[in-house]
């Protein structure tokens, strides 16, 4: 019971409650079927199940609460557990339900959370099974622990939703169509849990020949930083057309002055297209990359600048470098390299290397392949933004 505790705690979404703790409870009750429902609507939906075929599944499967009752609906609706230790005994309760089931012994337990049935959990028995008192009151304290669980997983569920809407929202739908660029983008959430953050890209026309690109990383991955994200784009989106430093120097304004708490790390540039050339600073932001026409690759160093949002007084030095046509200038956000226990250094470098080895790639196929080889077995901690961008010589 208290590995189950402990399991419960440790997990994040609904999903996730009920992956750990399915083949856990049939374990340790030596039950061979379980099913895990809710009510949604006035229906049982069924949201994770072991031991039963998904035709079974299927039949009680969006089942009405207000029609005739199956003992998982009366379960929920009078919050009342019911224990069948035999098929005759559930023949002459319910006549239909055994001939849908091999099973031969039940137990259906309401799922309770803050006094209000939420679901119900069904166990069951391949033989008799004749469920004695004590064994009912650890199945009754053990469908308590999970209804807790299931309730705190609903809403965190909800939250991580809503995060996920805010922060595409205030990405940009499309990145504008630019004569004499090629550009592709690719925003990738977490896997991990409620770990959304406010990684942000952008791609502002400035003239007929000047654009400016940006991208960012606020700390913290809840709604506060999906929405300071939204305020920096914002602020960028404002600022732009300014020397690079000056950009940053008033954004870093703005969020000292909001104390929101959180700081940001962003990469503002300048392109010249007519001149091939390109104006950056950096907020303590992730080196670019550098694809050469000829394919050879580098990892630019920008002198560094303060993250935004820490010292109103801070400078942030524009640095030039040449963007020749054919050239790939490569913006990402951390997520893209960084991993625990690995060294940054190395991963930037192992980027570095796939983006010269994709050299006749598309904008796009290039994307797809930088972001797909940053993804790893193990779910993903951070958010990952990345923003490629090509020039190619303007026809006259």
């Amino acid at each position: 019971m208290l590995h189950l505790a402990a399991t419960l705690t440790e997990s994040a979404g609904v999903q996730d409650v009920v992956n750990q703790t399915a083949d856990q409870l049939l374990h340790a009750f030596n039950a061979q079927g379980l099913v895990l429902s809710v009510a949604q609507e006035d229906r049982l939906r069924v949201i994770g199940h072991r031991g039963y075929t998904t035709a079974v599944i299927n039949h009680f499967d969006g089942a009405s609460l207000s029609a005739r009752p199956t003992p998982s609906a009366l379960a929920l609706t009078a919050g009342v557990p019911s224990f069948f230790g035999s098929r005759d005994e559930m023949r002459q309760a319910y006549p239909e339900t055994p001939g849908f089931t091999s099973k031969a012994a039940w137990a259906f337990l309401p799922l309770i959370a803050s006094g209000r049935p939420v679901g119900c959990w069904t166990l069951s028995y391949d033989r008799p099974h004749p469920f004695p008192p004590e064994e009912r009151a650890i199945l009754t304290s053990t469908a308590g622990l999970l209804a807790q669980a299931l309730d705190r997983a609903s809403l965190y569920d909800d939250e991580h939703r809503l995060v996920h809407r805010l922060q595409t929202a205030l990405l940009p739908r499309a990145l504008p169509d630019i004569a004499g660029l090629d550009v592709a983008a690719r925003y990738l959430p977490s896997t991990r849990g409620i770990d959304i953050g406010g990684d942000f890209y952008d791609l502002i026309r400035l003239g007929p020949t000047t654009v400016a690109a940006t991208i960012g990383d606020v700390q913290g991955h809840n709604a506060d930083a999906a929405a300071l994200m939204g305020q920096v784009r914002t602020a960028v989106h404002a600022a732009a057309g300014a020397p690079p430093g000056d950009v940053l120097a008033r954004v870093n304004h703005l969020l000292t002055d909001l104390d929101p708490g959180l700081f940001t790390s962003c990469l503002y540039a300048h392109l010249d297209l007519t001149h091939h050339r390109v104006r950056m600073a950096t907020a303590g932001h992730p080196p670019p990359l550098l694809r050469h026409p000829d394919g050879h690759t580098e990892v630019l160093s920008p002198p560094p600048g303060l993250l935004l949002g820490i010292d109103s007084t801070s400078d942030y030095p524009t640095t030039e470098i040449q963007l020749p046509p054919d050239a790939v200038l490569a913006l990402y956000t951390d997520g893209l390299v960084e991993a625990p226990g690995t060294d940054i250094d190395e991963t930037t470098a192992t980027l570095a290397l796939r983006l010269s080895q994709a050299h006749h790639q598309t904008m796009d196929a290039l994307a797809d392949t930088l972001v797909r080889n940053s993804q790893r077995d193990t779910p993903q901690n951070d958010d990952i933004a990345l923003l490629l961008i090509s020039p190619h010589e303007l026809s006259e």
